[in-house]
């Protein structure tokens, strides 16, 4: 009996993305996901679930056959387009970050059913770097200091790189960084 309820686990495949999948605020992101099944099915079940970290998973959209039940409070921004297990997210926002399980589940002789969890990250475009200079006229001669502070007001995973005449500049007696 454990063989054989083994061997009905295994004829249900899901596939999705393996790495995380970075989506870009206010932007719509796709999940895309691939299932198959060695079976005769009379009912296809697919459920959306959302988790953010130290929370319990909550229900965001299914379906059985071709018929599509969202939870209403997300009706406008999921969408599943069933026997297509994929789920579609417009518009990201940074709240949406976490993992999405999707499960499916297949009715034939028996029930085979499988699960998978996809980790989405949320990125926020770099608005525009913008330099201040202190002393703010910019000229210094001979042994005084210059200052040169770059800001962004938005943007996620920011990374400075300061360069001069094309080149690279590293910390060393002319220049420090912080």
């Amino acid at each position: 009996f454990i063989h054989f309820y083994a061997g009905i686990c295994s004829a249900l495949k899901l596939t999705v993305p393996s790495h995380t999948v970075h989506g870009i605020e206010g932007q719509p992101l796709h999940l895309s996901v691939d299932y198959n099944f060695n079976a005769t099915a009379s009912e296809i079940q697919i459920i959306w679930l959302f988790e953010r970290s130290q929370s319990n998973p909550e229900y965001l959209i299914g379906s059985v056959n071709q018929g599509v039940v969202p939870d209403l409070e997300y009706q406008h921004k999921f969408t599943l387009i069933p026997p297509n297990a994929s789920l579609r997210i417009n518009p990201l926002h940074l709240s949406d970050e976490g993992n999405y399980i999707v499960k499916v589940n297949v009715r034939g002789n028996g029930t085979i059913a499988a699960s998978q969890k996809i980790q989405v990250a949320v990125d926020v475009p770099v608005t525009k770097p913008t330099v201040h200079t202190e002393p703010s006229s910019g000229v210094v001669e001979y042994i005084g200091n210059i200052t040169l502070k770059c800001t962004v007001d938005r943007g996620t995973r920011v990374v400075y790189q300061w360069m001069k005449n094309g080149q690279c500049l590293h910390a060393g007696p002319n220049y420090t960084f912080s």
